[in-house]
């Protein structure tokens, strides 16, 4: 789905990481800005992952992000590629407020000067004086 609501709801169900053989664009964006990890795995190895979820209950399945690698119980594994930027973001935990956050003193020194070099700009106009 390329709503936001998609990541939202697998959060809300505790789903932290997809796995499959791809993503529609703005899903794969979605995740990322939600905090999910979308690994795209070859066709073959999704098929075997199927397979074996389908005949083992309780089949677990481990995904190391630091790594880059998704490994099985019998001990295949499966390296996948990711953008190191998204990658830093979810070892962080940082969403688009975090990442601003980070740069909150030089924010607040610019917010500081600006407010001098051009005082007009944060007037207060809302009780209607000036």
């Amino acid at each position: 789905s390329s709503r936001e609501h998609a990541p939202w709801a697998l959060l809300d169900y505790g789903i932290r990481c997809i796995v499959a053989p791809s993503f529609a664009d703005i899903f794969y964006n979605n995740c990322f800005q939600n905090g999910i990890l979308p690994v795209e795995l070859p066709g073959e190895a999704i098929q075997t992952l199927f397979d074996r979820v389908a005949n083992t209950d309780q089949y677990q399945v481990t995904v190391d992000l630091a790594q880059q690698v998704v490994t099985l119980p019998e001990g295949e594994k499966y390296s996948f590629t990711l953008d190191l930027f998204r990658k830093d973001c979810l070892m962080k935990g940082l969403d688009g407020i975090g990442l601003t956050l980070q740069h909150e003193s030089a924010i607040t020194t610019y917010e500081k000067r600006r407010a001098q070099e051009a005082p007009w700009l944060f007037q207060d106009f809302s009780s209607g004086h000036s």
